[in-house]
């Protein structure tokens, strides 16, 4: 069965769902999306999605061209035309076609697009044995230049250190923020274990407010776990007893290896175990 992709207000195949190549959405990066997974046909906490997606498109001045109503009832149509069980949602909006110049006032018709799919971030092996990382030399963009609470169309600064982790033999890689303080992996948040409390970077070190990351701290907490939302170096993480990252797309995954220094013993720890676990029930309860 050919994937159905919702754009333009209806449901088109896949081959035939295109965009004007004028649209700066192509021409510039300029627009916003959302990564969601979907569980038992479900989309997972769909609202605080959708609410960060209205945030990303506020902050950028990009009006999108539906109320969230509609854009709920374009999502599950989407989920449920291509009956998908288990899978992810890309759901995108673009400023729309215009001149080749950047002025966002020469763009109309913003495009809304849903793409429904299956996926598989990461093999099986790598959440029983853990991944290994390195840090990338690119930097997050400074908060000053693009707050990295906008979730937009141009991802080349998480590109070019996806990159850097790739030709280091690594599908991931942790990147620092302009103070050199750890920040988020190219894809997912970061988080460290030490004696047993749970560490992440706050908001302001300049990572995306993830949905997963926050599933994952109340999780944390209602295990009775002691989460503490603090700026971070590469020490911190090199000492630390467990490491994992969080994502939409790779769940919970543990890390046992960061810059050739190992994590722990060099195996998934209990934390990290119990909180996936933990994860695992929600979603599949969800």
């Amino acid at each position: 069965m050919s994937l159905k992709v919702y754009l333009a207000g209806k449901l088109v195949d896949k081959d035939d769902a295109k965009i004007s190549v004028y649209d700066h959405g192509l021409l510039y990066g300029d627009g916003v999306f959302e990564g969601m997974r979907i569980y038992g046909g479900r989309v997972f906490r769909l609202q605080e999605h959708l609410d960060r997606l209205w945030d990303s498109a506020k902050a950028i001045c990009l009006t999108i061209p539906m109320t969230p109503e509609e854009m709920t009832a374009a999502v599950n149509e989407t989920v449920a035309a291509n009956k998908i069980q288990e899978g992810y949602i890309r759901l995108l909006v673009t400023r729309g076609a215009g001149s080749l110049g950047l002025d966002p006032n020469r763009t109309s018709n913003p495009q809304v697009v849903v793409i429904a799919d299956r996926i598989q971030l990461y093999p099986q092996e790598l959440y029983e044995n853990g991944l290994h990382i390195i840090t990338a030399s690119t930097i997050r963009n400074h908060p000053a230049a693009l707050s990295p609470r906008v979730k937009s169309l141009n991802y080349l600064n998480n590109i070019l250190a996806k990159l850097e982790g790739l030709q280091a033999g690594c599908v991931e890689a942790l990147m620092l923020n302009h103070k050199g303080e750890v920040a988020e992996c190219t894809g997912d948040n970061i988080f460290l274990v030490r004696d047993g409390i749970v560490f992440t970077p706050p908001t302001d070190a300049g990572i995306l407010e993830g949905i997963t990351r926050q599933t994952v701290i109340e999780l944390a907490e209602q295990s009775g776990r002691r989460v503490v939302q603090e700026a971070m170096t590469r020490h911190d993480v090199y000492i630390a007893d467990e490491c994992f990252l969080t994502g939409s797309a790779a769940e919970v995954i543990p890390v046992v290896k960061v810059d050739s220094r190992t994590i722990g013993d060099g195996k998934p720890g209990p934390v990290t175990k119990d909180l996936l676990d933990r994860f695992h029930r929600l979603t599949r309860q969800a």
